[in-house]
């Protein structure tokens, strides 16, 4: 079959110089709607800046510290148990990393897009996708049934690989046969490790990951890079690797010789859910991501919300937790207090560290750096002939991890007339605390130069004169890196063990940032919670 390059599809798309230099000009007259969750309560604490008297008392039973998906599943179980005497602190951002935005009607994520099917083992994501009615029937079963309104539709994802799309985002077409038959020793390898048990009985890569064997072999795995396993079995092939730096890129926020070869192997082995209408592994998406189900458990918890931060917790004996807390309305502070029998800290551990007394030393996580950037499409830009517009879309070797389509989930006769394209970077290429000083110091046009490279790798000039609207949110710690050693650290472990007036409910106790972690510590806080 005939391919033609992406530059020779431009070439013969006609644009002269002249529309391409209106083009531009049309683009720099776009300003984005540049948002830094959490940045101006997080360098407030930092600075440590004087605060006022407290102006109000309240008291609670439970205190939920953040309304990320953690948060929510504690909020979900207390209620779902019969408890109504709770609070939740809203902290910087209702939501968290699972918080979404919207141009009009149409809505799109601002952190994290979608959730893997969950295996058996994930019981608890189980139960609250049966509680929502995403799982129809059998939420116990080896093959649920879902609502197919949010099992992610086809075509499910295509890779921009030497100027040709194909589908798929491991590139295969044009690629060697010594390099493809490395692909299929990798992904065999990976079958014999999903179902690999540890000495100790446990299976080696599973779902919570607390559950996971903590054998000796398996801490040997979790002290080296996943960069170094590859190596020293034999992947060498570009288009593994870069495939391999990809995907924890994407899940990790940073490449494969930063993350733990445990973790780059859990990213295969740990998943592979499984449903009765539905192929093995695959994903469920809303338009908003993951919005969706935060504010689903949200209606389910119905929790009592107030807005403003934690600054100090402080426990007080046989007189329960007392919780100073903070609002900053116009940059000016007020403050106020809660007082709880038991406080459940939903904040990241780096935050929770200069707020919580006495708090475990923990080994300094790194938290990576990440930009999503939400472009409105006034109309869709024209396609090269040979894979069309997926759900994801992946440029090979580019610094991005490529873009969603909000709209793709929608059934219709025709393409909406406009759409949502949301493109993720992670700023993996440099130290993290470069990459945080440059987001806060870095211009509208600076960001937008960055938000956009995948998709005018993809597109060319006619991308920039398809845009309506710029949205670019910043997470500057937006999540843990499960760097070598991360299982280990005697601090996670402490504060993942801690039942007493304070508890830490936050994927940052797994180490690394998905759903799957960050609903597992909510739910076993909110039992906790609920004992004596």
């Amino acid at each position: 079959m005939l391919r033609r390059s992406f530059l020779a599809w431009a070439a013969a798309s006609g644009a002269t110089a002249a529309a391409s230099v209106a083009g531009y000009l049309r683009w720099q007259e776009i300003t984005p709607a540049v948002n830094a969750p959490g940045r101006e309560e997080g360098h407030f604490l930092r600075d440590r800046k004087p605060l006022p008297a407290p102006s109000q008392a309240l008291s609670t039973d439970v205190l939920i510290l953040g309304t990320g998906i953690a948060a929510l599943t504690a909020a979900w179980q207390l209620r779902k148990q019969g408890h109504d005497d709770f609070l939740m602190l809203d902290g910087p951002e209702p939501y968290g990393n699972a918080a979404g935005g919207h141009f009009g009607s149409l809505v799109y994520p601002t952190g994290a897009h979608y959730l893997p099917l969950p295996t058996e083992e994930c019981a608890h994501v189980r139960e609250l996708l049966a509680d929502l009615g995403v799982i129809q029937r059998g939420a116990t079963s080896r093959k649920p049934y879902y609502d197919e309104r949010f099992v992610l539709h086809a075509p499910e994802d295509r890779l921009l690989f030497n100027g040709v799309w194909q589908e798929g985002v491991l590139p295969h077409e044009g690629v060697p046969d010594a390099d493809l038959a490395e692909h299929k020793r990798f992904f065999a390898q990976v079958e014999v490790l999903r179902g690999a048990v540890g000495a100790d009985g446990r299976r080696r890569f599973t779902f919570p990951s607390e559950h996971s064997s903590t054998d000796a072999e398996s801490m040997q795995l979790d002290g080296m890079s996943f960069g170094t396993w590859l190596a020293q079995h034999g992947y060498r092939a570009p288009s593994l690797l870069w495939y391999m730096d990809y995907c924890c890129r994407d899940d990790y926020g940073a490449g494969v010789d930063a993350v733990s070869a445990w973790a780059g192997l859990h990213y295969f082995c740990g998943r592979g859910g499984e449903a009765e209408n539905a192929e093995p592994g695959s994903w469920l998406t809303w338009p908003e991501g993951l919005q969706a189900l935060a504010s689903g458990m949200e209606r389910l918890a119905r929790p009592k919300r107030l807005a403003g931060s934690a600054v100090r917790v402080h426990t007080d004996g046989a007189a329960g937790v007392e919780v100073l807390c903070f609002a900053l309305e116009r940059g000016v502070a007020r403050t106020f207090t809660i007082r709880a029998r038991r406080v459940i800290s939903a904040m990241p551990l780096h935050v929770a560290a200069r707020v919580v007394e006495n708090m475990p030393d923990v080994h300094k996580q790194i938290h990576a750096p990440w930009m999503v950037a939400n472009f409105l499409m006034k109309r869709f830009p024209r396609e090269l002939p040979e894979v069309p517009l997926s759900w994801d879309n992946v440029v090979h070797g580019a610094k991005g991890l490529g873009y969603v389509v909000s709209t793709h989930q929608d059934i219709r006769v025709a393409p909406p007339e406009k759409t949502v394209f949301t493109s993720y970077v992670a700023l993996a290429d440099r130290d993290p605390r470069e990459a945080r000083k440059w987001m806060t110091a870095a211009s509208g046009d600076e960001l937008l130069a960055l938000a956009s490279v995948d998709l005018k790798a993809a597109y060319g000039a006619q991308f920039e004169r398809c845009v309506e609207r710029v949205d670019i949110t910043l997470r500057g710690h937006a999540m843990a890196v499960p760097v070598p050693g991360f299982r280990g650290d005697a601090g996670l472990k402490a504060l993942r063990e801690m039942d007493g007036p304070v508890l830490f409910a936050h994927s940052d106790l797994s180490g690394f940032s998905v759903f799957e972690e960050a609903s597992w510590w909510g739910y076993r806080a909110a039992q906790r919670a609920l004992r004596g």
